[in-house]
């Protein structure tokens, strides 16, 4: 049998985590490992429990989502865990700051519990939880307030190609959009973009979104 995948569920509101906490148990490849109320919580039980992923709300006493975030899978972080962020706002600033500190992906809290499931799933294989048309509202939405005054793309270290790549990623298209785009196959854009994450040292396209919107690669 395949080890199931270890869940920390992390929320102020009790009846919001025991109700994710049911959902998730109840799945054969699921285990909830520990509950928590606060983002300092969170960073103890991780230690102690080495969940595969974290289930994280935002806005939390003590320490918020953000901040336990930055601490569980942000910049420097020697063993990073996997975050999935859970917010009553759609497309809520907190959000994007949680994402630019390390998580992978977000939903609401309003979300199906099938929803809940396949993101808690999506995101502890690796891969991001956002949708295209979803990273272009959101990294959109407040591109005007994280793009630096004075870009300097020159300085990065992918090639032309490369960098085509990122900015149509940064945009939201998808992997079969890209390849449309450029006339290339989808396994190229896979290729491409395995390049990319590997060489900006960045964990999933997120972060490439995030990154490309700092560096001023997408006008």
């Amino acid at each position: 049998m395949t080890t199931p995948i270890r869940v920390l569920v992390c929320d102020d509101q009790a009846l919001i985590r025991t109700g994710f906490a049911t959902i998730i148990d109840a799945q054969p490849d699921l285990e909830v490992v520990g509950e928590c109320g606060d983002g300092r919580a969170a960073v103890d039980l991780v230690g102690r429990l080495s969940p595969d992923i974290v289930v994280m709300d935002v806005r939390m006493p003590v320490l918020d989502g953000i901040g336990a975030t930055r601490l569980l899978a942000g910049a420097g972080v020697p063993d990073p865990v996997k975050v999935l962020v859970v917010t009553t706002f759609n497309l809520d600033e907190y959000v994007y700051q949680a994402l630019r500190a390390g998580a992978s992906g977000f939903l609401l809290k309003d979300a199906p519990p099938a929803q809940l499931l396949h993101g808690i799933r999506t995101v502890a294989a690796g891969a991001a939880l956002l949708a295209p048309e979803v990273t272009r509202q959101l990294v959109g939405r407040y591109a005007s307030r994280i793009r630096p005054a004075q870009a300097t793309p020159g300085e990065t270290a992918l090639t032309p190609r490369e960098l085509e790549v990122l900015r149509l990623i940064a945009d939201g298209r998808s992997n079969s959009e890209i390849a449309a785009t450029l006339v290339i196959s989808q396994e190229t854009v896979k290729t491409y973009v395995s390049r990319i994450l590997t060489k900006l040292d960045l964990r999933d396209r997120v972060q490439a979104v995030v990154y490309a919107y700092r560096r001023g690669l997408v006008t």
